[in-house]
């Protein structure tokens, strides 16, 4: 599904929205911080455990034990997520440092820093069908790089 948003800004665009990945570790972290999730509720397709998603390239191939998908980008978590539990937002989106957005930053000799700061989102990893197929629960996941230079995943 292509992002509505995005289509009304330029239809377009091609749609690198088509599969979204979460890694099961953060259901863990949602857990800890109070949130009861379960696999499919922030809408992922594919639940994956053991794998850095959010640290894997653009371009990456995951081989899901027969269908393929390529990376596009990092899913970029709105304040929606809050309708659904509130505070979670909290857990999908965070400051370099592990400090959640919406909380005070720690202090810093330059106060510019913790507001300049990247953040890092959480939410899991969006990619494109390269080669169909059905996905199979407990399948090993290969991990295809690509050329380097590598580039980091950035919101899509």
């Amino acid at each position: 599904m292509q992002h509505r948003s995005r289509v009304r800004r330029d239809p377009l665009q091609p749609n690198l929205r088509q599969v979204h990945l979460i890694h099961a570790e953060l259901f863990d972290e949602a857990r800890a911080a109070g949130h009861e999730l379960s696999p499919g509720d922030l809408g992922e397709n594919v639940t994956t455990g053991g794998l850095d998603l959010l640290a894997l390239p653009v371009g990456t191939l995951l081989d899901l034990g027969g269908p393929v998908v390529r990376l596009t980008g990092l899913r970029n978590p709105c304040a929606q997520i809050n309708t659904f539990r509130p505070g979670l937002l909290k857990v999908v989106l965070a400051r370099p440092d592990g400090t959640p957005v919406g909380e005070p930053a720690p202090s810093t000799a330059d106060p510019r820093i913790a507001t300049a700061s990247p953040l890092v989102r959480k939410a899991g990893v969006m990619s494109v069908v390269e080669r169909g197929g059905e996905v199979v629960p407990g399948a090993a996941i290969t991990v295809t790089l690509p050329e380097e230079p590598h580039v980091p995943l950035q919101p899509v």
